[in-house]
């Protein structure tokens, strides 16, 4: 994944967790490992995590009242 910054898209590292975490959708979460090894269950499990997290329902609550 990239990120736009000052006009210039740079590549987002991975966290500790292993994890690309989009900055401007919260909660949408990725497992690069888990991309290339073709495991469907753990990258599903990682964006439910990412999606029940707070910030997500904040994000969607003010999506909704836009």
């Amino acid at each position: 994944w990239f990120v736009l910054r000052d006009g210039e898209y740079e590549e987002l590292a991975v966290n500790a967790e292993g994890l690309l975490c989009s900055e401007f959708y919260p909660g949408l979460w990725l497992k690069p490992a888990a991309l290339w090894a073709n495991d469907l269950a753990e990258i599903l499990a990682v964006l439910q995590r990412g999606l029940a997290m707070p910030e997500h329902a904040a994000f969607v609550a003010r999506l909704a009242a836009a």
